[in-house]
Order: C-alpha cells, then sequence, then structure tokens
C-alpha cells in the first residue's frame, strides 16, 4: 500500500474534523494519486528564409573558403545539415506562399510571381489557415520580420501575424512593434539601419518580449537578392580580388549570418534555446543569369545577385537542382542530435507539418502537404520521410522518388540519377524508358490535382528554351556581345544583353535574331544619362513594323508603361536612322531596345542628354 505522509507544521494548529477525515484518507486509501506536474509548453519555432541564397553559400557546406557564416555554421554543426533540402519553387512568391501554407502552392493557383497581384490568387491564400494562424489559435504569440511578398504589407497581421515588422530595404518600413519591444500604431518605420540587421534586431527584440510564451517568428531576410546594398561594415570583411557582385552577395549573407547570431543570443539570455525549433533555408537557388556577368550595381537590379549555385545545375527559375536545392538546416538543443547531415529529401511544407504536430494541432488528411520531421531528424524513424516530391512551375514540372528525378520543360524530358548524377548531366531517358513512364505517370496523378491540373500552364518562355538548352542540353549560349561603335562620338557602349532571342556582333554590328517566343528585344543597364534625352538609332531589319525604346529611370523598380515610345521601322537592306525623345526628368539608368519579329542589325546606339 502507497502511503502519503503529510508535511508537519513546527506549531500545528488545532484540526477541524473534516481535516482529520482528509488526512486519514490521504494515509489509508490505496487508491489516491498525486496530483500530475503541469505540462511542458509547446516549443518555440523559428523560420529563417533567406532570399534567391545559392547552395554553395554557406560555410557548412564546404565549397567554397570565401563565405563567413560562423553562426549558422554552429547551428549545422550543432544541429542537421539536409544535403538534400528543397523549396516548393524556384521563384520568391510561389515558395514563400508553399512555406506558409503547408500546401503546394499550385493547389490555390498560385503559380509563380505574377499570380502574387492576382486579386483571386491573394484571395484564396487569405482564405486558408496559415502556419502562423494555426499556431495562434494553439496559444502561440506569432510574429514577422523582413520581406512579404504575398500581398500588401499592412495585411500581413490578417495572415496570423501579431506583431509585424515588413522591412526589404534603405525606404521606410511598416511595423506594429519597435526594436525595444513596445507596441506602436501599425505605422510606417522611419529611422537609419541597414535593412538585415533590422530584422535581426526585429526578431531579437520579439524573442525577449515573449520568451515566457510559446511563440513562432518567421524571420525572412531580403538578402542576397538584388538590389545589392551591402554597407562597407560588411563587404570589408571581403577583400581581394573577385567580382563586385559576389563581394556583396558574401557581404550580405555575412550580415545574415550576424543576425542569426544576436538571434540565437537572444535566445540563451531568456534561457530558451532547449525549446526552441530553428529551420533556417533559402527559398529558391541564385539567379546566375547564365554567365554571371559583373554588372554594375546601381544599373543591373535585376542581374547576377552574386551567389552561387555549385556544383548544382541551372538557378532560379528552373526546376534543376539549382533551382529548387537550397542551404536547409534544423537545430533544436537537446532533442535533434548535433551534427548530422541528413541525405533523405525534404522539403520547406515540412516545416508546418512539424510545427502543427508539435503545437499538438490535429489536421486532417490531406490538410497538409509536408510531414512532422522530428521522428525522423531524431533517429527515431529510419525510412525517408517522402514517398516523392512534386513541383510545377508554368512551362516546367518535375517529381523526386528516392534518387531518380524526372524533369519536364516544355517538350522536353529528362531523367536523372541524382545519387550519382545531382549536377544533372547525364540524362537518362532514353536507357531507361519504364522508370520514366513510372514517374511521368506519378506526376500527371499529382498535377492534375492542382489549380489549374496538368503538368503545365502554358508554352515555355523562349527565355527558359535557352536556359535549358545551356544548363541542360549542353548547347551554351554564348557570352553577350559587348557592345556596338555609336555614331556622334559617344564611344563603344559595352553591355547590351539579349532576352528570348540570340545576339551576335559581326563586323562592327549587332545582329538580333529572335528566339521561337515572343517579346526579344535588347537591354543595357548601368547607364547614367540626365535625362531628358535623345536615343539615336542605326539599323536595319528583315521585317517592317513597330520598334520601341522603353527606359528606366533612377528610382523606378520596373519599367513603367509611360516610359515607352514606338516607332515604325521599314524592311530594307538600307541602313534607317531612328530618333526617340525621353522627356522625362531623371537620371536614365537602364534601356530595352524592341524589333519588330525577324533579324534586326543595329550599327549605332547612342544615348545623349538633350537641354530642356
Amino acid at each position: 500500500m502507497q502511503v502519503f505522509t503529510p508535511r508537519i507544521a513546527t506549531r500545528p494548529t488545532p484540526m477541524r474534523p473534516k481535516n482529520r477525515l482528509v488526512i486519514l484518507c490521504l494515509l489509508f486509501c490505496s487508491n489516491a494519486t498525486p496530483i500530475p506536474a503541469a505540462e511542458e509548453p509547446p516549443p518555440n519555432i523559428i523560420v529563417i528564409f533567406t532570399d534567391d541564397h545559392g547552395w554553395t553559400d554557406l560555410g557548412s557546406q564546404g565549397i567554397d573558403g570565401d563565405i563567413l557564416t560562423p553562426h549558422l555554421d554552429a547551428l549545422a554543426a550543432n544541429g542537421l545539415r539536409a544535403t538534400n533540402g528543397y523549396v516548393t519553387a524556384p521563384q520568391c512568391v510561389p515558395s514563400r506562399g508553399g512555406l506558409l501554407s503547408g500546401q503546394y502552392q499550385n493547389r490555390f493557383g498560385l503559380e509563380s510571381n505574377p499570380e502574387g497581384s492576382d486579386r483571386g490568387v491573394m484571395e484564396r491564400f487569405a482564405a486558408l489557415e496559415t502556419l502562423p494562424e494555426r499556431l495562434k489559435s494553439a496559444g502561440y504569440v506569432t510574429g514577422m520580420a523582413g520581406k512579404w511578398h504575398l500581398g500588401p504589407e499592412h495585411e500581413i497581421a490578417s495572415h496570423g501575424f501579431d506583431k509585424v515588422f515588413h522591412k526589404n530595404n534603405g525606404s521606410p518600413g511598416f511595423w506594429n512593434m519597435d526594436l525595444e519591444g513596445k507596441d506602436l500604431g501599425p505605422e510606417a518605420q522611419q529611422g537609419a539601419g541597414y535593412h538585415l540587421d533590422l530584422v535581426a534586431d526585429f526578431a531579437s527584440a520579439f524573442v525577449r518580449r515573449y520568451h515566457d510564451k510559446p511563440f513562432f517568428f518567421y524571420a525572412a531576410f531580403r538578402g542576397p537578392h538584388t538590389p545589392l546594398d551591402a554597407p562597407e561594415k560588411y563587404t570589408s570583411r571581403f577583400p581581394g580580388e573577385m567580382p563586385e557582385r559576389r563581394r556583396q552577395a558574401l557581404a550580405m549573407i555575412s550580415a545574415i549570418d550576424d543576425g542569426v547570431g544576436r538571434i540565437v543570443e537572444a535566445l540563451r539570455e531568456t534561457g530558451t534555446e532547449e525549446r526552441t525549433l530553428i529551420f533556417f533555408m533559402g527559398d529558391n537557388g541564385a539567379p546566375l543569369k547564365i554567365h554571371r556577368i559583373d554588372s554594375p550595381l546601381d544599373g543591373d537590379a535585376g542581374g547576377w545577385d552574386g551567389s552561387l549555385n555549385d556544383p548544382l545545375n541551372g538557378e532560379k527559375g528552373m526546376l534543376s537542382e539549382g533551382g529548387i536545392r537550397v542551404p536547409w538546416l534544423a537545430y533544436w538543443k537537446g532533442t535533434i542530435p548535433g551534427g548530422q547531415t541528413y541525405d533523405h529529401p525534404v522539403i520547406s511544407l515540412d516545416v508546418a507539418a512539424t510545427a502543427a504536430a508539435l503545437a499538438g494541432i490535429e489536421t486532417r488528411p490531406g490538410e497538409l502537404d509536408g510531414v512532422n520531421l522530428i521522428p525522423f531528424f531524431k533517429g527515431e524513424v529510419k525510412t525517408p520521410p517522402h514517398d516523392a516530391l512534386y513541383w510545377r512551375w508554368i512551362a516546367q514540372s518535375a517529381v523526386r522518388e528516392g534518387n531518380w528525378k524526372l524533369l519536364r520543360g516544355g517538350e522536353s524530358e529528362y531523367l536523372y540519377d541524382l545519387s550519382v548524377d545531382p549536377e544533372e548531366k547525364s540524362n537518362l531517358a532514353s536507357q531507361h524508358p519504364e522508370i520514366a513512364t513510372r514517374l511521368r505517370a506519378r506526376l500527371e496523378s499529382w498535377s492534375n490535382e492542382l489549380s489549374p491540373p496538368g503538368m503545365s500552364t502554358g508554352p515555355m518562355a523562349a527565355t527558359w528554351v535557352d536556359y535549358f538548352s545551356h544548363y541542360l542540353d549542353g548547347r551554351k549560349i554564348p557570352l553577350p556581345a559587348t557592345g556596338v561603335k555609336a555614331k556622334g562620338g559617344s564611344g563603344e557602349t559595352p553591355g547590351w544583353q539579349v532576352r528570348n532571342g540570340t545576339l551576335a556582333e559581326k563586323e562592327g554590328m549587332l545582329e538580333l535574331t529572335p528566339g521561337s517566343g515572343k517579346n526579344t528585344f535588347i537591354t543595357r543597364s548601368g547607364l547614367k544619362v540626365t535625362a531628358p534625352a535623345m536615343v539615336r538609332l542605326e539599323l536595319k531589319t528583315s521585317a517592317p513594323g513597330e520598334a520601341s525604346v522603353s527606359w528606366r529611370l533612377d528610382g523606378d523598380k520596373d519599367f513603367l508603361p509611360a516610359r515607352r515610345a514606338s516607332f515604325p521601322v521599314a524592311a530594307s537592306d538600307d541602313w534607317q536612322m531612328c530618333e526617340v525623345a525621353i522627356p522625362d526628368s531623371g537620371k536614365v539608368i537602364h534601356l530595352r531596345l524592341h524589333f519588330p519579329d525577324g533579324v534586326a542589325y543595329l550599327r549605332g546606339i547612342d544615348l545623349k542628354a538633350v537641354k530642356p
């Protein structure tokens, strides 16, 4: 018989009969049980999402010795590094939609970046129960800082976030809590500071404020995505000869690493490190633009971001490994055994499923597309977490089953054994047609569940035909022509690049040949010409039609419809002189030249300021 002995006070007070009955019951009732201890709170969860961060660029990957990421390397050394860690898309908006919904984003129509501005698609996203909304309903405090890219910043809180700091760059941000953890507005954020530093500072303030409650925080650093803007504090860490874009990428990643160190320090200061699960991953592969051209930082916001995907093949915008396999870490001190290299495929969808399981949230079958990774990461389950992983991005689709991957781009199809060919160099589709057929059937079955259904949502754009040709077919796209002499004394104008076509330099002129798709143009960034200005072209074309000049001013985030001027050209073997006025005021930093279908030749391109 189990006996529970009550504590006896040094100066006992007289007992009432009712109290004596309680004591007797405690002493002699064999069915008495102790009062259970209070349940441990569910763990905190932090998700760190970088932007256009290539596979190469963590020190723990062991690929490039120039990288300085000691804090992230410490998470890898004391936690887990997933060598086959994926995201759901090779582009920002759909990748973020998949992470925060826990579903393949194609299920609710979020296929690519343009759908991020589609009211209907965003309403479908808003109708979903996002990861922060699920956790909030389970008693979590939720917060985010950094890049959103899933609708207006003033609507972020409506997706389940209690504390918000929208911050992409040096412009004013938007927040409802300051860096001291004090509630605000919500209102515009003002004040100096590097945006990557401020994101980490906000996350640290959130941890310190809410350390006594279960919390979820999403730190979405806009780095090393262009525009590349690291201050000297970080670029000075990378002296020596290298492309300036590479130096900037390394500096921005170093700034993020410093921020991760401050977040972990806040966990340690508040005694919450051992009950906090940290995920770290990039949102897609690095955009190399094939040739990794070190174009001027202030004039090519959409160029190579300086990050690398080596040794993986391809880049952002492709469902090859270089577009969707990213740096991927998990750290939970005392729970996930440290020093692991985990080789089974995992994906960003698993974050939501893992968080829901840890928070004790019940989900219906098929509601989330990921799995709870903790039993796998703790070694309790040895089998792979996924039977297969799937992707669709416009005209591309892919499935990975074990080590086999089937990749489709338009009408082209590729089969790779990633266990021996992670660089996707050897297409085995003709050697193993039975495997390709089986995987194609799985991919088709999955894709028919999407919105809209099918293995593609449109034709393969000429840009991606070129990229697949270059990376996967071995037909290398040559470097763009360096320039053409311009009449009028402005000298050589280097840096012209082609989109959706080919550009060759022949006998002092440029020959532009359209690709199989539409919208062929040449583009030149890095300009610094004060408008009003005049563009003068000496050209001839094999087809008549309408040509146009588009320009971007300093401060424009993209080419605006109002900054485009069209003019007719005739099909002729004779050279034609065309002049186009740029009537705006400001600094012209970027030009695009569009021509009719057919081959066009340019012997002179001149851009000069004119007196108003």
